[in-house]
């Protein structure tokens, strides 16, 4: 081959080249770094934690317990892994856990029944929210990569969804194809945050903000694709029927009070504030078809989810509520 002919020959094999290490470096990013064999064991015993009727928790020392649901003020069964966010559904468990050093890492930790580690994503930032689907297959996580509060400006989620089906995990899913108003949306300050998963592990509901504004979205996993519902509507949480959505909705310019919860009917879209007035920082969880359950200060707080009523202490020095056997 002559000088001549091999000069195009050699552009294109670089130019090949260069789009496959572009397109793995992508697709690395998407996926997330491989698991570091240093990492932290997720230890504690799992003996009567997901027993059927309990509601479990994170206590403020960081440990996973678990009360009876019909005496929720009585001592904990604790033992349980140390984790900074926790769900569970069908005796399979989500726990995030930070990995201390100068930059911010977590582990999202997935257990079996008996609280043993059946595998690890490793994520960059602070542990935010966690999720399980109510049959235990698809696992969903935020954590904030800049800034520790959304009360701070400049703040950034990434957040993921792990289907262990497949064992296919997207750590960051800024990327899905968003539809807006009717219309394709490109922005590069979109930011998801707070999944909430139908029954059928393929609907997913979701908090996307851009241009300083959030939108509920509905997502569909498959067709790995989002729309949004409508503006003003943070950290969803389905209920057990599929019908409604608790959200935490910005009510006012106070840093100090910004969040009310509210509850949401699918079928009409119409919004009914709930009657806890306190400002809540939280994703709401069910604790029962009539019931939403919320981290208030230190402890867990219920309250009904129609709008009457008044909030009940439910349990001390807790966070991360879930009902065992039940939707998230």
């Amino acid at each position: 081959m002559t000088s001549a002919r091999r000069l195009p020959v050699l552009i294109a094999a670089v130019v090949l080249l260069a789009a496959v290490a572009a397109g793995y470096a992508g697709w690395a990013a998407r996926r997330g770094p491989a698991p570091d064999p240093r990492a932290p064991a997720v230890q504690g015993g799992g003996d009567g934690l997901l027993d059927p009727g309990r509601l479990v928790f994170r206590t403020t020392a960081g440990r996973v317990a678990a009360v009876p649901l019909g005496d929720t003020s009585a001592a904990p069964v604790d033992g349980g892994p140390a984790c900074n966010r926790f769900h569970t559904a069908a005796g399979v468990s989500v726990c995030l856990v930070a990995r201390p050093g100068p930059v911010p890492m977590t582990d999202a930790v997935i257990l079996d029944r008996s609280m043993r580690e059946l595998q690890r994503v490793e994520l960059a930032g602070i542990p935010n929210r966690a999720r399980m689907s109510a049959s235990g297959r698809m696992a969903s996580w935020t954590v904030f990569v800049t800034g520790d509060s959304y009360n701070e400006g400049g703040f950034s989620t990434w957040t993921g969804i792990l289907d262990r089906r497949t064992g296919f995990a997207v750590t960051n899913m800024e990327d899905i194809p968003l539809t807006l108003g009717g219309r394709r949306y490109f922005s590069p300050d979109v930011n998801y945050w707070g999944v909430t998963f139908a029954a059928d592990d393929n609907t997913f509901y979701a908090t996307v903000s851009t241009k300083g504004k959030t939108y509920l979205v509905k997502g569909d996993y498959a067709r790995w694709e989002a729309r949004t519902l409508r503006e003003n509507a943070e950290c969803p949480s389905l209920s057990p029927d599929g019908t409604r959505l608790v959200f935490k909705k910005r009510v006012s310019g106070d840093p100090d009070r910004p969040w009310r919860l509210h509850l949401l009917d699918l079928a009409t879209m119409e919004e009914t504030p709930l009657a806890e007035t306190a400002s809540v920082d939280d994703q709401a969880a069910w604790l029962d078809a009539r019931t939403v359950m919320y981290g208030k200060g230190p402890d867990v707080w219920s309250v009904p989810a129609d709008g009457t009523g008044a909030p009940a202490l439910l349990v001390r020095d807790a966070s991360s509520p879930v009902v065992v056997g039940r939707s998230p």
